[in-house]
Formats: structure tokens, C-alpha cells, sequence
């Protein structure tokens, strides 16, 4: 049986959540209940570690009586936003999806990105389920179990991979129940479940957001982010974690010059993300865009930089060294295996990665100069059975190795990149990333808009 998304209007945007409660279509206690019953159903099963439901039923009351006696609502307007478990929220433990986290202690304040998110009016409605660690793109968890994709349930029936590390989150919003789930990207983590999922992430310059108050993965990669349902929420969340205005760039399709890199990020496409992904180019050039197709080599050296592990196991490995030594067997195996690489990484091999980064930044960004963002498929296979990738590892780190090589080549990159959905309702969800170098942000968001409303205007009615 094909799971039930329970929602009034389940594809609601955060826009138009804050235009129906100023209007008084809807109260924040109704879509607060909504959200609860959502997460509640069977296609939010195993998305949440622990749910926030007396704390977002107050919240959501008080926020409402706020209103009632005038005083404006942020943003959020009081919009039921997740989670990801690597934030720290004022009352409740931490515990990054892991066994191994088990007596966390409840975290006494929130985490900046929360606090950020609470001022906003958002009412939080519990933490989500994700790799352990953030430790992989598929979103295996096999400590309190893997969330079905909605998405592609709804499609053929079967069980499979949400996307990771922010699985949960993505899995929350496509569900109904939030409007919009903060999560982390440190190699594809919000980006890779959005494009398994349908819906749109947004990794920022890892500069703009805080990540105090968080477990670690990669202090050199780690990204503050949100999945959302559509660009324009998009930037209605990065403005509220990155506490910065966009500035939006309203110019036509025609007058961006983007570029399509042929290096690395065309390679190996399964048959519906080549289709879905090259009838979006066709779509956007019988729109006027000018896409312009380039070889960028540099995309090549991408592995060879990452060839002694690369940051996530030496940064992790500094952080879980002493608690692996104690609850080893606490870990999920693939994720231990995967710090472990850290062990053996030397200081002198620590200064080169740095170095090789920063020489590879400076060649990709000359590379780059005149365009005002690259397009590729987010990643280059669609949502993989959960049940071949928890029973074999040869599987599971095959997928994830294909799932994080295109997403986390702009974390290497310092960049700041944007996947959006580019398939039809009857097709598995397919990704289109936008993207491009440090700072870039507000270019990538001004072109991801243009991108969005052509693909739109151009679906089947």
C-alpha cells in the first residue's frame, strides 16, 4: 500500500503559509496540528529521532496569541520547520543519529541556526533521523532505521534510500510534515536528499552560516542549510541562518551565461537523469538561455586532491577518537570504517590537502570567470533499493561514492550550489544543480529562480 501524506495542502510553500495566516485562511495552531498528524503517518515512519510535539503545540499557541494582539509575526509566520539531529535544541539531547550518543545530556540552549529559526517564528516540530554522523549520502541509519522515500514510493512502491546525511529532514518536508527541515551539507547532505526527494536544497558559502552547537563532521566543510519546497523559500531560510538580506538579481533567462561542465559530472548518468536532465537544457535554451558547454579539466582533480581520505575522516577522526575508542561497538561499521581513515592521516598530509585545496580553488575559479554558474545533475543515479544497499557493503559505498561525487565537489570548492527538481510527475525525482564559487550565493539563487520558472512554465498542465 502507498503511503498517505497527510496534509491540507501538503505542497504549501513557507510564502504561502505566512500569506494564509495573515489573512487568516489558516491559524499556526491548525498547521501546527497538521504537521504532528503528518509525522504521525506511515510516510513519515523513521524520520524523526524525537518529536517536539507539547513544545510546538505551545509554541505554536502562544505565536498565535501574539498575533491576535498585534504584534507582527517573523518571517516564518509560525510555519512547522524540522530539525536535523546535529543541532542542538534547549531541553533535548543531541545525539547525531548514533547509539554511541545514547546519555548525551539535553542541550541547555539552542544552537544559533535554532535560535535564528525560533526568532524567525518558526515552530519546531521535532529532530530528524539522518546517517549516523552524517556520514553518508544514502541515509542508511541502522540504529533506529532508514525512512522510505516518499517520493519514489509513490512512484513504484519500493523501498528506497531517502538521501543522506539530512534523510530524515527531506523526508519530513516531502511528507508534510514541515515546511522546511534545517539540515547540514558537508559533501551533498542537503542536496542529495532533495534531489532523491523532489524538492529544492540550498548549500550557502559555509562562511555565511554558524555552526556552533553542532556535532561535527568536517569543520573545513561543514554547511549550515536548508531543504525547502521551491527556490523562493530557498531564500527566505538562508536569509534567516545567514541573518543577511539576498540581494536577487531579477534579469531574464537570456541575460545569465551559465555554463555546462562536461568533466566528471555528465559521466555514468542512469537512463531518467540523462532524459530528465537533458530535456531541462533543451527546455531552458528553447527559453533563451545561453548555456554554453565546456570541458573545465580541473573537475578531474577533484579525487586526486581527496586521494588520502580528505577531510571528513581526519577532522571527524580528531573528534570521535576517544568515543570510538570506548563504544566502537556502538557505531554503525561503514560509518567507524570511514573515520578510521582519519587515524592514519598525518599532520604533514593534513598541510597538503590544505594546500592542494587552495591551489585547485584558485585554477577552478580562473576557470570559471564569465559564467554566472555552472549546471549539472545533482547526482547521477536515481534513489538506489534501500534493501541491496543495507545487506551489502560493496553496494552501499558504490552508490554513496556516486551519490556524493558531484555534490561535494562545490564543498571542496568553497562554493555554493542550489539542486532543484528537473522531472515529471511520472518520473523518478531527478535533481538540477546550479552552481558556482565562494559568495556567488545570491547569483546562484537569482539564476535558480529563472531556472525554476522555466522548468515550470514548461510541465504538462
Amino acid at each position: 500500500m502507498k503511503p498517505r501524506i497527510l496534509s491540507a495542502t501538503p505542497r504549501q510553500t513557507l510564502v504561502a503559509h505566512g500569506e494564509g495566516i495573515r489573512r487568516g485562511a489558516q491559524t499556526i495552531e491548525a498547521t501546527t496540528r497538521q504537521a504532528l498528524e503528518a509525522a504521525s503517518d506511515e510516510a513519515c515512519d523513521k524520520a524523526f529521532i524525537r518529536r517536539f510535539d507539547d513544545s510546538a503545540r505551545a509554541s505554536a499557541s502562544a505565536l498565535q496569541a501574539m498575533y491576535r494582539a498585534g504584534v507582527p509575526l517573523g518571517p516564518l509566520a509560525g510555519a512547522p520547520i524540522s530539525v536535523k539531529d546535529l543541532y542542538d535544541v534547549a531541553g533535548f539531547p543531541t545525539t547525531a543519529a548514533s547509539a554511541a550518543m545514547h546519555d548525551a545530556p539535553a542541550a541547555a540552549h539552542d544552537s544559533p541556526a535554532v535560535a535564528r529559526v525560533r526568532q524567525a517564528g518558526g515552530v519546531l516540530v521535532g529532530h530528524t533521523n539522518m546517517s549516523e554522523f552524517a556520514f553518508s549520502g544514502v541515509g542508511i541509519n541502522p540504529h533506529f532505521g532508514t525512512p522510505a522515500n516518499p517520493a519514489t514510493r509513490a512512484i513504484d512502491g519500493v523501498p528506497r534510500v531517502p538521501g543522506g546525511s539530512t534523510s530524515g529532514g527531506a523526508v519530513s518536508v516531502a511528507a508534510g510534515a514541515a515546511l522546511a527541515a534545517l539540515g547540514s551539507d558537508t559533501g551533498g547532505s542537503i542536496r542529495i536528499p532533495a534531489a532523491l526527494q523532489g524538492l529544492v536544497g540550498f548549500k550557502n558559502t559555509q562562511r555565511l552560516t554558524p555552526l556552533e552547537g553542532t556535532v561535527p563532521l568536517s569543520t573545513t566543510l561543514d554547511t549550515v542549510c536548508a531543504i525547502t519546497r521551491d527556490v523562493a523559500d530557498a531564500v527566505a531560510m538562508h536569509e534567516i541562518l545567514a541573518q543577511r538580506t539576498v540581494r536577487l538579481d531579477a534579469r531574464p533567462l537570456p541575460g545569465w551565461r551559465v555554463a555546462l561542465p562536461r568533466t566528471l559530472m555528465l559521466d555514468g548518468l542512469d537512463a531518467t537523469v540523462a532524459r530528465a536532465f537533458e530535456r531541462a537544457l533543451q527546455t531552458l535554451r528553447a527559453q533563451g538561455a545561453r548555456i554554453e558547454e565546456i570541458v573545465l579539466p580541473e573537475l578531474s582533480q577533484a579525487a586526486v586532491i581527496n586521494a588520502t581520505g580528505g577531510f571528513a575522516p581526519a577532522e571527524s577522526w580528531a573528534w570521535h577518537r576517544q568515543r570510538l575508542a570506548e563504544r566502537s561497538r556502538s557505531y554503525d561499521p561503514r560509518v567507524a570504517q570511514r573515520i578510521r581513515r582519519g587515524e592514519t592521516m598525518t599532520a604533514a598530509d593534513y598541510v597538503d590537502l590544505l594546500q592542494a585545496r587552495a591551489r585547485w580553488i584558485a585554477s577552478m575559479t580562473d576557470a570559471m570567470r564569465g559564467f554566472d554558474a555552472m549546471l549539472s545533475p545533482t547526482v547521477p543515479i536515481v534513489a538506489p533499493e534501500i534493501a541491496p544497499l543495507a545487506a551489502s557493503d560493496e553496494a552501499f559505498f558504490a552508490a554513496n561514492g556516486a551519490l556524493l561525487r558531484n555534490p561535494s565537489t562545490v564543498n571542496l570548492l568553497d562554493g555554493c550550489a542550489l539542486s532543484l527538481p528537473c522531472h515529471r510527475d511520472d518520473e523518478m525525482p531527478v535533481g538540477l544543480m546550479v552552481w558556482s564559487g565562494a559568495l556567488a550565493d545570491d547569483r546562484v539563487l537569482s539564476v535558480g529562480l529563472g531556472v525554476e520558472a522555466a522548468l515550470r512554465a514548461a510541465r504538462p498542465s
